[in-house]
């Protein structure tokens, strides 16, 4: 009873927190994102432009800097919560930043990378300079607000309220790169020993930003990389390895053990942090659930990418990517998209569809996916995302 009572009790404060944070219920102002190409809006490619067709294909009608065919996460929780889609912060024409800014970019670590883009294949945004990015964003607001000031430029690309830092949702969806980006050279056992100090460093980007008045984060833990196709096919494991749904048990493991260790720090910092509301999103269960059942959710295909060359069961060829041509031993080929994205979780085999992201976004949106969890729909007057 007593345990029932104590649970109770965290249920009431974090709601408690969250509506401190805003004016009845809550009135979140905007959104300030932190990750890689799961969430990104165009950031990467805005710094490196070169992405084509089919990307973009089912909601935008042309490639919008995504890495899907329509919308990803992020985009559906600015629809839920009532504000335009977040520019990119390196998108420098064409931006809005009155609701928020997004810091996410493809191939983006939480740890900074030790060489360039071009050797490494990792994007040079990593979770520290995205962090640096939304301090730059800050201090330029607070300065052209200062009324001190005797010129205040006329600026193309409007910027958020000073208000906004404190009742904005600060969302991170990012490691996975650090934990699949060198899976092929050290291996599980390898990869595992520098999982703590990724945390660590999410850990201490929650803490700054907290510093700055920061009040409201979310965390959102890794996907089941043990079942997209291109792990499927890249990745070594012996077909005893394969679960009954097709998926990689040993990879989809690890990844439980990282999502177990970022809980655990979640709570730690949340302890440290009393008047800040700090969740932690468990996006893995309803994607592994989607990748095992997807005819549940009126899918078809679950470890098959809409989007690739190859055709078999995964219809992946690392060799030629989504959207590209490339002539390999006297053959052109080209690696094209389905017919129908809604049939499938995997885009292109490394990303989800955008159905895919519209059923994660409605899952955590109900509330059930929180730790500690409250009713998100009953605090906040949530809009319905189509």
């Amino acid at each position: 009873m007593g345990c029932v009572r104590v649970r109770v009790l965290v249920v009431v404060v974090i709601v408690a927190v969250f509506r401190g944070l805003c004016e009845c219920k809550c009135d979140i102002k905007g959104i300030f994102n932190f990750g890689d190409s799961n969430t990104d809006t165009g950031g990467f490619y805005a710094a490196f432009p070169s992405e084509r067709g089919p990307f973009g294909m089912t909601f935008f009608k042309k490639p919008t800097g995504r890495a899907t065919d329509g919308r990803v996460i992020v985009d559906f929780l600015a629809q839920a919560i009532g504000i335009p889609f977040l520019s990119p912060y390196l998108r420098s024409i064409g931006s809005d930043y009155r609701h928020g800014a997004n810091f996410a970019t493809l191939a983006s670590t939480v740890r900074l990378p030790n060489t360039s883009l071009f050797v490494t294949g990792v994007s040079p945004f990593s979770l520290s300079i995205q962090l640096n990015q939304l301090k730059e964003l800050q201090f330029r607001v607070l300065e052209f607000s200062n009324s001190t000031f005797n010129y205040v430029p006329k600026l193309s690309t409007p910027l958020p309220s000073i208000g906004i830092f404190e009742k904005a949702l600060y969302t991170f969806y990012i490691g996975q790169n650090d934990f699949t980006g060198n899976l092929p050279y050290i291996g599980i056992i390898g990869v595992k020993q520098y999982l703590p100090q990724v945390i660590l460093q999410i850990t201490s980007a929650i803490k700054e930003l907290y510093g700055i008045g920061g009040r409201t984060f979310w965390v959102l833990n890794l996907a089941p990389i043990g079942c997209y196709p291109s792990f499927l096919v890249e990745l070594p494991h012996e077909s005893s390895d394969l679960d009954e749904f097709g998926c990689m048990i040993s990879y989809n493991n690890a990844v439980k053990d990282y999502n177990n260790m970022l809980k655990e720090a979640m709570q730690q910092t949340r302890a440290l942090l009393p008047d800040a509301s700090i969740i932690y999103v468990d996006t893995h269960s309803v994607l592994l659930d989607l990748f095992q059942h997807p005819t549940s959710y009126g899918l078809k295909y679950g470890t098959r990418a809409c989007c690739g060359e190859g055709g078999g069961p995964y219809n992946f060829n690392p060799q030629v990517y989504c959207g590209n041509t490339k002539l390999i031993n006297g053959t052109t080929l080209t690696a094209t998209a389905c017919e129908d994205p809604n049939m499938y979780v995997s885009w292109d085999g490394i990303h989800a569809t955008e159905v895919a992201n519209k059923i994660v976004t409605l899952a955590i949106l109900n509330g059930s996916y929180f730790d500690p969890p409250f009713p998100l729909h009953r605090v906040c007057d949530l809009q319905p995302i189509g």
